[in-house]
């Protein structure tokens, strides 16, 4: 990742809480772990040595049990706490050491926070709400409420400006809370647990609602979460906390498929892993049943009983039974062709789930195209079935 893509850098930072950290960083050092320094100082780390960065534009989700040191790493980006060691850098500047005034103005300039508790002033009215961080910034009313109400209207409250929080449920008590940190304009958008309170249905709901403000204003959110489907749905990284420790960061995809160790894996059970997996991630080239045809017909290995045709660029042509070839005969044609244009194409970017069926009806493995239709592998039934079970 180069620099210029980097939002938000963090590097070996550590937080050790109690009254004197120093002395459990020198045995942090030593070698000991959490537990004995837990048991012979009453000390508790925190973090420990977590180095990552965030893309700009990107939905990174920060995961793990209770105690993983999740909410403790939100508390550290927005400088509620104080690192014990390392250091945070946002948008190039270190914010690790700033002056409180200095942190002021980070906080109200370049991180927008969304908390579980909605956080509304309940004598307020909704526009009034949405527009408290601007105030305190000193923004002159009539910009205030401008930018208020064009917040309002992203997350879908436009003609609720006068009604105040009893009156709307928790999922429209959320969005204030949302509007309330977009108003802002914040490089970077923090939410703790954000849509844990909610029930099941509302919460997807803001879920789409979130994904949808990304991809229109390619917004930075840093999203903290314990619920798995959650974190696929919504993350385009996650990173899995264990300890204090970052354990693994990847997409859903890199950590379904190749989970870092058993705390990982067990994040992913019971999880229906094809919903989530593309048929790219699991289609493999094999080059000994790839030929290229040049205007006559190709000679193919007779150690395979399917052969896939590509033209000069790459694109699938068709599927043929290589044992109806005769070896160095090019002028014998195959007598059995897949005629792969009647089929429905299975691109790089298919869901696997959708892959299922197709693969059970073909007799060779399926091709998988990008979306000009070049040949980028093949998934055979098997590679399916192992790959589902690992999931």
């Amino acid at each position: 990742m180069s620099h210029a893509d980097e939002i938000l850098s963090v590097k070996n930072i550590f937080k050790v809480f109690g009254p004197n950290p120093a002395m459990a960083m020198d045995m942090l050092r030593g070698g000991a772990d959490k537990k004995e320094i837990f048991s012979k100082t009453g000390h508790v780390v925190g973090v420990f040595d977590a180095s990552f960065s965030v893309k700009r534009g990107e939905i990174f989700v920060i995961m793990g049990l209770s105690g993983s040191g999740k909410s403790t790493m939100v508390r550290l980006f927005n400088r509620l706490i104080e690192p014990t060691s390392g250091s945070i850098h946002l948008n190039g500047r270190e914010i690790t050491g700033l002056s409180d005034k200095a942190l002021l103005d980070v906080r109200r300039k370049d991180m927008g926070m969304v908390f579980q508790s909605f956080a509304l002033m309940p004598h307020m009215s909704v526009l009034e709400n949405t527009a408290f961080g601007l105030e305190i910034a000193g923004i002159s009313e009539s910009e205030r409420h401008a930018r208020a109400r064009e917040a309002l209207a992203q997350v879908g409250l436009a003609g609720h400006e006068h009604s105040y929080p009893h009156q709307l449920s928790g999922g429209m008590q959320q969005r204030v809370g949302l509007a309330r940190a977009l108003a802002n304009d914040p490089t970077i958008l923090l939410m703790d647990e954000a849509f844990s309170a909610l029930d099941p249905l509302i919460r997807s709901e803001m879920q789409g609602e979130l994904i949808r403000l990304q991809a229109e204003q390619q917004r930075t959110i840093i999203f903290i979460s314990h619920d798995i489907e959650e974190a696929i749905r919504i993350g385009h990284r996650i990173a899995i906390m264990e300890g204090g420790r970052v354990v693994q960061i990847g997409t859903p995809q890199e950590l379904i498929n190749n989970p870092a160790n058993e705390y990982v894996r067990t994040f992913f059970k019971g999880f229906d892993g094809s919903r989530v997996l593309k048929a790219g991630d699991v289609a493999k080239l094999d080059t000994h049943c790839v030929f290229k045809v040049n205007g006559k017909a190709p000679v193919l290995n007779q150690g395979i009983p399917y052969s896939y045709l590509i033209d000069e660029h790459g694109l699938l042509l068709d599927v043929v039974e290589t044992s109806e070839f005769v070896p160095h005969s090019p002028s014998r044609t195959a007598q059995k062709h897949y005629h792969t244009r009647e089929k429905q194409p299975v691109y790089i970017d298919t869901p696997l789930h959708e892959v299922l069926g197709i693969a059970a009806e073909l007799p060779y493995p399926v091709p998988v195209l990008d979306r000009s239709g070049a040949l980028k592998g093949t998934i055979s039934q098997s590679q399916l079935l192992q790959t589902l079970s690992r999931v």
